[in-house]
């Protein structure tokens, strides 16, 4: 019996615009795992299309009623699944709703959590009640528009603002609007990706993200990251086509340093989170000069190819991703 491996499922793709962004991570992910302690595949999910990648090059369908496969006319059965899709439906609950019902653990934090943490305006509202930081935003609904006007948004948020989907994992339908003429536009380009968009204030300061995972004998918080981009905003071609400086460790005083780390735990627990997450955030000045950290974004689905924020984080704090993968799999059992 000791000999027995874990079989574990790097499920990826998804429905999203970042479908390949996310196939990307799974190989990062399978490249880090310990293949001498668990058997590892790539199971892709799209639309009602679930296969799994077999060793041999080949793949095979994945059975949705447990999620198993044929291998060697055998059926497989998986014991963890490590969720690394970017958007629906790994990153707003739904997958996560369907694995409680298959009983197979997985690797982000419980349905609600998710579904929260997708949705950044119902997010943002309820971390705020806790004494959290976050821009001043509305939220427009499609049909609804109307029932926001251009003073709405001139008063409660100002210009220059970001209009950004509410219901998206993605850096895709977000613009930076600088006057009320490019609302319009804006609004129409974030709900080719939601049916519901946030409008937020225009946070001027130095932009930092923070990843953390939590076990039950440890709490670990990486190394911050500061991200310059000479581009507009931290957009798609920021994020994924190297248009950005990410610099590790951030250049922050140590204060800042630790209260951001300590706002990170905090968010973790209030939120029960599970296994990894980064936290995105702006650091602006208050009238009296002294430091405010801001919330943008809570991503329980970071990125995981090897030159992504975690994996360079991990490097920075002198850890071995695989091991680290290990801890958050066997706190699971």
């Amino acid at each position: 019996m000791k000999n027995l491996k874990r079989t574990i499922a790097i499920v990826c793709g998804g429905d999203s615009s970042e479908h390949d962004v996310s196939l990307r991570s799974a190989k990062g992910l399978y490249s880090f795992f310990d293949k001498e302690r668990y058997n590892v595949y790539i199971v892709d999910i799209k639309g009602q299309d679930w296969h799994v990648e077999l060793h041999d090059g080949t793949t095979a369908k994945i059975d949705r009623n447990d999620f198993s496969f044929m291998e060697n006319g055998k059926t497989v059965f998986f014991d963890y699944a490590y969720i690394t899709i970017h958007g629906t439906p790994g990153e707003n609950g739904i997958l996560q709703g369907y694995f409680e019902l298959i009983q197979l653990p997985y690797s982000t934090s419980g349905v609600l959590v998710e579904a929260m943490t997708f949705d950044k305006f119902v997010l943002n509202q309820y971390l705020k009640s806790y004494g959290v930081s976050v821009a001043e935003s509305l939220l427009i609904r499609r049909g609804y528009e109307h029932l926001v006007s251009d003073d709405d948004i001139l008063s409660r948020v100002g210009m220059p603002c970001f209009v950004k989907p509410a219901n998206d994992g993605s850096s895709f339908g977000v613009s930076k609007v600088k006057n009320i003429d490019q609302l319009a536009p804006a609004l129409r380009k974030a709900m080719m990706e939601s049916d519901e968009v946030m409008v937020e204030s225009f946070l001027d300061g130095v932009e930092i993200t923070v990843g953390c995972y939590k076990t039950r004998e440890k709490s670990v918080i990486f190394p911050i990251t500061e991200v310059v981009t000479h581009n507009e905003f931290f957009d798609y071609d920021a994020k994924y086509n190297g248009q950005v400086e990410e610099i590790t460790p951030a250049r922050i005083s140590d204060d800042v340093a630790r209260r951001a780390s300590e706002i990170t735990s905090a968010i973790y627990d209030i939120l029960h989170c599970n296994g990894i997450i980064r936290i995105d955030y702006i650091i602006t000045k208050n009238s009296d000069g002294s430091n405010k950290i801001n919330m943008l974004e809570v991503n329980t689905t970071p990125g995981m190819t090897p030159t992504s924020f975690i994996p360079q984080q991990v490097r920075a704090a002198g850890l071995d991703i695989k091991d680290v993968l290990t801890e958050i799999v066997e706190n699971q059992f």
